[in-house]
């Protein structure tokens, strides 16, 4: 994968900003559903407003984030990863394809609040863990965890009435939904960090949906078709969203899963606020639906759990699981 860093200011990304407001009050579905297919098709990534994720739930979120990654080490330590993909991850825990240096970030990942489930049926879905020296951190999360899911479900069914299909196509088993919210820390690029150290490397999401709150620091940059690379900055109000790789294969390729990649070249330090949206374990991604009578769909039928088990396994080095590699 290709991850040249590009010398000098980005062209901003010709990316949508569409106001998703009629979707969530039901008065025009089918008009912003079809301007979400564009946004999908040409580019894969849009802004989107009127999301009704509020400035309250962001601001609180963003501020407890950050006094997480600001805790001592050890502290941080104490909520380390399980293997339900919940908990810390230190700098140096990620790796986004073979060969790449791994990322400067650190994050923290959390999923809807349960008790574990039979892992052997279910690895992703499980209980949370919480730093014992933050404990307002789920209190200050779990508000933007539940607002932007609403906004994730509101902009999957604009996309199935967008494409013809029924408005629940993408999301009709969501009881135990593998979502995970996750806080995403990248401290500042060193001035002599080689051009191939990202703080994180080229890669497209492994979901279905990701919602991006940015802060105003900036940083997110997506490759064009013509190989050259865009800034996504920060607009007032909106967020960023962005189609992935399970969304890509459940439309036949209609929906474009877009490589992006973060370079924090502002000397300051960036945090993002991030929903990956994803259904069921049990969820089928058959692109059937998206075939005409003389097509034939581009992938097989996998579940979404099966097919995150797999990408799981290649990304981060602590998963020692075995993970069926899906249908090519």
């Amino acid at each position: 994968m290709n991850g040249d860093v590009a010398s000098g200011p980005l062209r901003p990304a010709q990316a949508p900003l569409i106001d998703v407001g009629a979707l969530r009050s039901g008065a025009d579905p089918r008009r912003v559903g079809s301007e979400l297919v564009r946004a999908a098709s040409e580019v894969g990534f849009l802004y989107v407003g009127n999301h009704g994720v509020s400035a309250a739930i962001i601001e609180r979120a963003r501020t407890a984030g950050l006094g997480f990654f600001r805790l001592p080490r050890e502290a941080k330590l104490a909520a380390r990863t399980n293997l339900f993909h919940h908990g810390y991850l230190a700098p140096g825990s990620t790796k986004m394809y073979d060969g790449a240096r791994v990322d400067l970030k650190e994050s923290f990942n959390w999923g809807v609040e349960r008790e574990a489930e039979n892992e052997a049926a279910n690895p992703l879905s499980g209980p949370n863990v919480w730093p014992p020296a933050l404990p307002t951190l789920k209190d200050a999360l779990y508000p933007f965890f539940e607002a932007a899911s609403r906004c994730a479900e509101h902009l999957l069914r604009g996309f199935a009435l967008g494409s013809g299909l029924d408005a629940e196509h993408f999301i009709r088993r969501r009881d135990r939904p593998l979502s995970r919210g996750s806080l995403q820390y990248y401290p500042p690029q060193p001035s002599d960090a080689a051009a191939d150290q990202f703080g994180v490397a080229p890669h497209s999401d492994f979901g279905m949906l990701t919602v991006l709150c940015q802060d105003e620091v900036g940083g997110l940059e997506i490759r064009q078709p013509d190989g050259r690379w865009a800034a996504m900055p920060p607009l007032p109000d909106t967020l960023v969203v962005n189609i992935g790789d399970l969304l890509e294969r459940w439309s036949n390729r209609r929906y474009r899963s877009t490589v992006h990649r973060v370079i924090n070249r502002s000397g300051r330090e960036r945090l993002s606020l991030v929903l990956a949206y994803d259904p069921d374990f049990e969820t089928l991604v058959d692109p059937n639906a998206f075939c005409t009578a003389s097509e034939t769909p581009e992938a097989e039928p996998v579940t979404c759990g099966d097919y995150l088990l797999w990408r799981f396994a290649k990304a981060f080095p602590y998963r020692r699981c075995a993970a069926p590699r899906p249908p090519p």
